[in-house]
């Protein structure tokens, strides 16, 4: 199968060439040949233009060699396109950051902080919660959770309910009915924690424009940028373009939890989740990393104005905390240390604290299942990377590919 993307000469665009190259082999030697991954994609670009590609592994068990079309469930990733919806709104006034959730969702008009109990135990009545504001969704402090945190009775009460996993399970208003009877853990603007707030969000996008979710997104974004293979769900004809997905064993190769061309994502979802739904490729979510590095624009389509991006990758976190100062999470898709967290993204606010290398407003995210992107407007520099196997935390391949095609770098513009 043709390459997705037409490569430019890496040293033009300030790589070098031979340290590129690295990357497929330090993938193919320490994630294929052990079976710590299934299968591993990797596009790098720089001023939009890709000057690496790499593909390897394959579409899952007893199936063919990776496909350069094949699609990924994306999960977390999900939610940067969520947030530049929301965003989207807000450029039109009909919206507003500052203001209550409950203008758009009166349900959480009654929210308690957590007071005690759980685990067997009522909840013991807490008291009631200042106004949750939209601001509070977007940049995770709203007082909401995860069950994957498995860090609180809190916690526990949502993997009761399924709310982490609520595309089958639950309608949006159902979802919302039950998190509004349940306590927050903590005031809205008082910490910050990994949440489904995204999927609320994805709600308020649903309310306020009149239409589902992945309707809204394929009119205003994906159709705009030309990102024709990413939609909640995996749509007919496309089954076998679906990766299996696995899960980590400890000292055994990943176990396969969905097979792709039988997986529950190919009939129809209950419930959009903004905070984790999509489906999609590597060639899609780079022309929506392309857009994020080209100001909100890419090939004369406008998604969203410098101006508003400029203020989604700013830190948001109070008196220019890092995630270290601030965060209650035990799982979220970054490190903390020299990490900020803006309208939709992390950033990098202090390149040395991260002991990574990096630069200063570099803004990035990732999925359950292991994919990551980030975005370097100083360097110019765009990457995705796919790959399908949960929790994300499992191997440092994150770390691992910002080193290696950092140190290919032989034009830094800083």
């Amino acid at each position: 199968m043709t390459s997705p993307f037409a490569c430019t000469d890496p040293a033009a665009l300030g790589f070098d060439p031979e340290r590129l190259d690295r990357i497929g082999p330090f993938l193919q030697q320490n994630y294929l040949d052990s079976d710590r991954l299934p299968m591993t994609q990797l596009v790098v670009a720089r001023d939009g233009q890709p000057v690496y590609y790499d593909a390897r592994g394959r579409m899952g068990e007893g199936r063919e060699s990776l496909r350069d079309n094949a699609i990924f469930r994306i999960a977390s990733m999900t939610k940067p396109v969520t947030s530049i919806a929301f965003m989207q709104l807000v450029e039109q006034c009909k919206v507003a950051l500052e203001e209550p959730v409950t203008k758009v969702l009166p349900e959480f008009g009654k929210l308690k902080v957590y007071g005690g109990g759980g685990g067997g135990i009522p909840f013991a009545p807490g008291q009631p919660a200042p106004a949750m504001r939209f601001v509070d969704l977007i940049t995770h402090m709203s007082g909401l959770t995860y069950g994957l945190q498995n860090r609180t009775n809190i916690d526990a009460i949502y993997r009761e309910h399924n709310l982490d996993f609520a595309r089958s399970r639950h309608s949006s208003d159902e979802f919302i009915r039950i998190l509004a009877d349940l306590p927050l853990e903590f005031a809205p603007g008082q910490g910050w924690n990994y949440s489904v707030a995204t999927d609320v969000l994805g709600i308020c996008v649903e309310r306020i424009s009149g239409m589902r979710l992945g309707d809204y997104f394929r009119e205003h974004i994906f159709g705009p940028l030309g990102m024709t293979d990413t939609a909640f769900g995996v749509g007919p004809g496309q089954q076998q373009r679906l990766v299996d997905a696995y899960q980590y064993r400890p000292g055994e190769p990943p176990a396969m939890i969905d097979a792709g061309p039988a997986s529950k994502l190919t009939g129809p979802g209950r419930f959009d989740s903004g905070g984790g739904g999509l489906c999609g490729t590597i060639a899609d979510y780079h022309r929506f990393t392309s857009m994020l590095l080209g100001n909100g624009e890419l090939d004369g389509a406008r998604i969203i104005s410098p101006k508003t991006l400029r203020l989604m990758r700013t830190n948001h976190l109070p008196g220019g905390a890092d995630l270290t100062e601030m965060s209650r999470s035990l799982f979220s898709e970054s490190n903390n240390a020299g990490t900020g967290f803006g309208l939709g993204f992390a950033m990098v606010i202090d390149p040395a604290k991260t002991l990574i290398p990096s630069s200063p407003g570099e803004f990035y995210w990732g999925g359950a299942y292991s994919t990551a992107f980030f975005v370097d407007p100083l360097e110019g520099i765009t990457c995705v990377f796919m790959t399908q196997v949960y929790p994300s935390s499992t191997y440092p391949i994150r770390r691992q590919l910002r080193t290696l095609i950092y140190s290919a770098l032989s034009d830094s513009r800083l």
